[in-house]
This record gives C-alpha cells, structure tokens and sequence, in this order.
C-alpha cells in the first residue's frame, strides 16, 4: 500500500541559493516500529526554522506558488557544505491519524488512532514516525492541541530536570513570554522552583504576572540589572536558559548571578566560589555572543539542545517526563497559535515574513488539509 502526497524541503546549493518548495511525494508501508500518520496539525518552531530558512535573505527572495528561492549569505554556505544539493524534509513534530503501521506490537497498537509524535518531516501530507517518540491522545484532544507535544513540553520539562541534575535550585528564563516560557512559569508553580523571566515589554510583564509569576523583569527598562540582581539573590537562581543566543544578555545574566553571590562575601580577585551557569538553546539573535567578563572565574556557558539532553537523562526520566505532557496536554502545556496556514500557504511571502520574524507569541500552525 502506498500513500500520495505533497512533502516541503529546504535545499541550499553551493552556490548560496536556497529553495524551499513542495514537491510530489509517495510513502511506503510502513516497517517494524514505525507507524505513518496522515498529517494533522504541526507547529512552526525556531528550530524548524533554522533548517527551512536559517539565514536566508527571505525579504528579498522570488516567491511562487509552493515554491520561495532565495539567497543564503556566503559564510552560511561554507559552514552548511554537507547539506549542498540535499532537498530535506522538514517539521520536527505533528498530530495526526495513524494510517498504516509496522510489524511490532508497540506500532500495531497506535493503528487509527490520533498521536502525537516526533517526526522530523512533518510539513507534508504524510510522515512517519518511531512509535517509541509517539503517544496516542484522548479522544477529546484536537490535533491542534496535540500537534506542540514534544518540543515546547519536554523542553521546558528538560529545564527543570537539568537544574536538579546539576545541583541548582533557580531558573533564570529570557524571552520569558513565548509559549515555552509559559509552561515553565505553570510547571515551576507546581513543583515549587524558583523562577526569573525575563522579558522584552510591559505586556508581556502583565501576561506573565497575569499566569501567576512572582518574578518577571522587563530588559527594555533602564533597571533592568538592578532587578535582576535582586531577583536572582532572592531566589537563588544560579542556571539560566537563553534562547536569544546573540548579543549580551547571556553574560548580563552570569553578571547579575556573580553579584548576587558576591553580596556579603569577603573580597576575592577570581570572584565568588558560588557555581554559575548560563545555557544557549536557540538563536532569535544570529549575532555574536557577547561576554563582558564581570562575573569571576567560577561559572559555565554551554549549549542545551533536547535530544542530548534525553540521552544524558536516561530513559526512566524520559518516560516520566512523557507521561506528565500526555496528562497536562489541555493545561500546563497548551500552545496558542497567532495563525494556521495550509503547506502552500506557509510558504507565501506574507506568511514567511510573519513566522521567520521569531517574535514572541506568534507561532505558526501548519495545517495540511
């Protein structure tokens, strides 16, 4: 049995061109443990966006019906060189039906059923999946409810998990206000952590505030640092979590984190002893990071990324933390949407320019159907 579609891809030539269009595609039956899904719903994240566009002039790019070429600037296609000539698939994950399955038990046991799942090609009219990275969802879940299951959910989740691995008791959380942050603000008010948002305006203070925060800071405002220290002295928070990557709100943060541990401690000329960490998990700034070296010598800059994080956890804490998204899925981890386009329409000049934008609080929806 076979089942015809349309997939999106993302191809960069040696050359800098970028083409992302959709193309005619037809899936097989599936094998072993994979199931194939008739694809529902699927969100647009950053990281999706990073293969689809990552630093492409899509401003000035040729747009066409399914199809958007633009040019990729030259020192992105020195460092992407594996990728030249490959036409990828992209959508890290999706909702849908289960339409066909392997040969395993776990697989056979998903057949017709909406799931949630981790794809990795999930901007077409099918994809498969590992039934392991899959759950089926109640039947009164949409697949638009269902469709933000992994990435968002087991992030902030993972957030949580590596503070107390690592022996911490406080997040420090920028970009604060996006559907991400707001689960962590819910999933740190029930498990009793400690939390510092960060934020870019006084409406996103206000949303923040409105879901029941105790501490979120605007860095727009000429007090930011000064509150910052506070907070962090106050709550203890010593590992933060940035996904602006760029610029230098990273060192601010290890800055404000060095002075709160600094604070009645005898003078030292390598700073406090107090352990200090900063993680990169994105890139809404593709610029520098910038490190004013205020903060000692006792702290960490290292990058977070999911799937490794999973790998380090183990697969008992991976299960728990599965259980707790499939549980929470209408609550603790519902995502909001500022709009749903259909694959062809994800790639209209109007809609690129919306979700490449990577604002706060305006996600995408891809809606094949």
């Amino acid at each position: 049995m076979t089942f015809a579609g349309q997939q999106l891809t993302s191809q960069l030539d040696a050359d800098g061109t970028l083409t992302v269009q959709l193309r005619v595609k037809t899936w097989d039956q599936p094998t072993g443990n994979q199931v194939l899904i008739k694809v529902e719903a699927a969100p647009i994240n950053p990281s999706d966006l990073g293969l689809l566009f990552a630093s492409a002039d899509t401003g000035n790019a040729q747009y066409s019906p399914g199809k958007v070429v633009a040019r990729m600037p030259d020192n992105a296609v020195r460092a992407m060189k594996a990728r030249h000539g490959l036409a990828m698939p992209a959508g890290n994950e999706a909702a849908g039906k289960v339409v066909a399955t392997g040969e395993t038990p776990a697989a056979r046991a998903l057949m017709g059923k909406r799931i949630a799942c981790v794809s990795g090609a999930a901007y077409g009219s099918y994809d498969y999946a590992d039934a392991s990275m899959a759950f089926a969802v109640d039947d009164s879940v949409t697949a638009e409810q269902a469709a933000s299951s992994f990435v968002n959910p087991m992030t902030a989740l993972g957030f949580v998990e590596s503070m107390k691995m690592e022996h911490f008791k406080g997040i420090v959380h920028a970009a604060a206000a996006s559907n991400l942050g707001q689960m962590l603000v819910k999933i740190c008010q029930q498990d009793g952590v400690p939390l510092v948002n960060i934020v870019r305006s006084e409406a996103q203070v206000k949303l923040l505030k409105d879901l029941g925060a105790s501490h979120v800071l605007d860095m727009t405002q000429a007090d930011f640092m000064a509150n910052l220290v506070e907070a962090i002295a106050e709550t203890g928070a010593m590992i933060g979590f940035d996904p602006i990557g760029g610029g230098t709100l990273a060192g601010q943060i290890l800055t404000a984190m060095e002075a709160a541990a600094s604070r009645g401690a005898a003078f030292s000329r390598y700073g406090s002893s107090e352990p200090k960490k900063v993680y990169i998990y994105g890139a809404l700034d593709m610029g520098p990071t910038v490190l004013n070296r205020s903060f000692g010598l006792t702290w960490d800059l290292a990058g977070w990324l999911l799937t490794p994080f999973m790998i380090k956890a183990g697969m008992e804490t991976v299960v728990r933390m599965r259980m707790r998204v499939a549980k929470e899925l209408t609550t603790t981890f519902a995502s909001h949407y500022k709009a749903r386009v259909s694959l062809e329409g994800m790639l209209s000049k109007e809609a690129v320019a919306e979700y490449n934008a990577r604002r706060t609080g305006e996600k995408y929806l891809v809606v094949p159907g």
